[in-house]
């Protein structure tokens, strides 16, 4: 029984790393997806979006944004969604010595011992951002 504890941690861990498709978040939010007109729901399905979407549509199709703002133009309230993506960075180091620091690519380390071998840093991006005006996407911009 004890080893099975760390297998059921594993598996859950796992599973959520898994990133979540559009069909997911739809059977996750069934009532948002029902409330959806003929032409969203196709393209919420396809993991795409269109001006004057709602955001609850926008949610389905590319999840939950990662940063969320609130402003005015033009005199008008609008939003932003900001979606944020990771790009692996990696680097081959050689280190040693007891209490050695020193400062990596992407901030300081510090070593108890000796080390020698690649390490991987996962840098943040922007991915995509979504502009909210009158309840509905006004536009949107998405990383090549």
């Amino acid at each position: 029984m004890k080893k099975f504890h760390p297998i059921l941690l594993s598996a859950l861990v796992f599973a959520s790393c898994a990133p979540m498709t559009p069909q997911a978040r739809i059977e996750k939010y069934p009532e948002k997806f029902a409330a959806l007109s003929a032409r969203d729901k196709s393209l919420v399905q396809q993991g795409q979006i269109t001006r004057g979407m709602p955001h609850d549509a926008v949610l389905l199709a590319w999840g939950a944004p990662g940063q969320r703002y609130e402003g005015s133009k033009n005199g008008k309230a609008i939003e932003r969604w900001d979606y944020v993506g990771s790009r692996p960075v990696y680097t081959s180091n050689f280190y040693g010595g007891y209490g050695f620091a020193g400062h990596g690519p992407y901030g300081r380390y510090s070593t108890l011992g000796y080390g020698v071998g690649p390490e991987i840093a996962y840098v943040p991006y922007h991915l995509a951002s979504v502009w909210f005006a009158n309840n509905g996407v006004d536009s949107w911009e998405r990383a090549q």
